[in-house]
């Protein structure tokens, strides 16, 4: 059984093997920049009701104007800065009994079979592009399953290249901590909510997905320029490395 999405994928459909990356273990370069908005009030003092002020009274507006240190207020300084993310829409998922099919379909691609090591998270990183409004993805395992979830960062795209980081559980908390605010390892068996950065949107928390027994799939229209997080975590086992059948694609 095909996904929802793949009979409407473009010719320019990336294959799970966008990057090398997954073999060195280099990290990408991470977008960090937000959006913000910001929004100013002022007030103007109103004239008195004769059109006239004495000198005094000038004086006196002066004085108001000034702090206990003598500096003059200026209204400007009262902007803040607020970070706002627009609102994200829920990935649709679904899941086939066609393990084998998709199995046996991945071997003959480049890459759409890898090992996420014990302890380890997979990062794919996957650029919205132009020419296409919505992204796909596929995955089975052998043997065991394996946490799932999805991220989308805000951050404006510099590079249209599919890449996939792969660390360390605690790795990857502390290059979170370092370029995107506190973040806590989150629990797979509950699903981890563990992305504090107001540049990200989660789509799908991090579950354990019986992946084994059947393919996990699923899609999202952009909700604008940005970058997809595809996380495969095997943080949680101590002992097994996952083998995982993998692929991700674009559709219009």
């Amino acid at each position: 059984m095909e996904g929802p999405e793949e009979a409407a994928s473009l010719a320019f459909s990336s294959s799970p093997g966008a990057a090398s990356e997954q073999l060195d273990r280099r990290p990408p370069a991470r977008l960090r920049s937000t959006d913000l908005s910001q929004g100013c009030t002022q007030t103007t003092d109103r004239a008195d009701m004769d059109g006239s002020r004495g000198e005094g009274n000038q004086q006196a507006a002066a004085d108001e104007a000034r702090g206990e240190g003598g500096k003059e207020s200026d209204p400007a300084g009262s902007c803040q800065l607020k970070a706002e993310m627009p609102p994200v829409t829920p990935a649709t998922t679904w899941t086939s009994a066609a393990v084998k099919e998709l199995k046996a379909k991945l071997r003959t691609e480049e890459d759409g079979v890898v090992t996420v090591y014990r302890g380890d998270i997979m990062t794919v990183h996957v650029p919205t592009v132009p020419e296409a409004s919505r992204v796909c993805w596929e995955f089975a395992t052998d043997g065991y399953d394996i946490g799932f979830g999805i991220y989308f960062d805000w951050s404006p795209v510099t590079n249209r290249s599919i890449t996939v980081h792969v660390s360390e559980s605690s790795d990857d908390e502390d290059e979170e901590e370092e370029l995107e605010g506190p973040v806590g390892n989150g629990d797979v068996e509950k699903g981890s909510k563990n992305q504090s950065s107001s540049n990200l949107a989660e789509l799908l928390p991090v579950y354990r997905q019986d992946s084994h027994l059947a393919v996990n799939g699923g899609s999202h229209e952009f909700p604008g320029e940005g970058t997809y997080l595809l996380k495969f975590d095997n943080s949680y086992s101590l002992w097994r490395n996952k083998t995982l059948y993998y692929r991700v694609y674009y559709s219009a």
